[in-house]
């Protein structure tokens, strides 16, 4: 039996109102299923970035930390060195005032001349020459003279032998020399400093720990005093 127009019509309607069903179901499927794989394609992106930042963050706090103990290092060992420098200048500061009393020895004739006897003494049992030029100050000249002979045969009786004194006129100590004497042998090819700057010199090099513990009490951190 033959469909007439309308029932024709019908049938297309009902089979597009079915087809157009089936395609918004279709279409409503892929946008859940898009929006399933957005938002874990979003997750893993976010968790992603997310071990990013905290990686990032925890690499700057490191390097933070770091930059702290340098910091804090470097200002440790700049004060370690400006109390070292502090306490270099006290013992300098002793040393020096050591020196500006050195002129006080050679105010007292009788206690000089014996020092020099002991300088003189002392510089010829090192060199052991026979002839030896004694450079004194300009104003030490007689006091030192006069020391020749009592030096002569002191250091005859120590070492029996002859030795020869004689003071260099033509190259004296400097005026700014404090005091003591200078011993030459060998055409001045050797020579003894015995003045009184280099005997404080010599003794102060000795003496710094001594210095250093009376001023500043004994260094917890050394393990030996010797």
């Amino acid at each position: 039996m033959a469909l007439s127009d309308s029932d024709v019509q019908k049938q297309i309607k009902h089979m597009m109102a079915f087809i157009e069903q089936e395609a918004n179901e279709k279409a409503e499927e892929i946008d859940a299923k898009a929006e399933e794989e957005f938002n874990i394609e979003k997750g893993r992106l976010v968790q992603q970035q997310r071990l990013k930042i905290m990686e990032y963050y925890e690499k700057r706090e490191k390097q933070v930390e770091l930059q702290k103990k340098i910091q804090s290092s470097n200002m440790l060992n700049q004060a370690r060195l400006k109390v070292l420098k502090v306490r270099e200048d006290h013992v300098r500061n002793v040393l020096d005032e050591a020196r500006k009393r050195l002129g006080q020895v050679t105010s007292n004739h009788s206690k000089y001349q014996e020092i020099i006897k002991t300088l003189i003494l002392q510089g010829l049992y090192q060199l052991f020459e026979t002839n030896v030029l004694v450079r004194c100050r300009a104003q030490d000249k007689d006091l030192v003279e006069g020391c020749f002979d009592d030096v002569a045969s002191l250091y005859k009786t120590a070492v029996g032998k002859e030795v020869n004194l004689k003071i260099d006129t033509e190259n004296p100590l400097g005026a700014n020399t404090t005091g003591g004497i200078e011993l030459l042998a060998q055409r001045g090819k050797i020579k003894i400093d015995n003045t009184l700057e280099a005997r404080l010199e010599l003794i102060a090099q000795q003496l710094v720990p001594e210095i250093r513990t009376a001023l500043f009490g004994r260094n917890v951190n050394r393990k030996f005093t010797d």
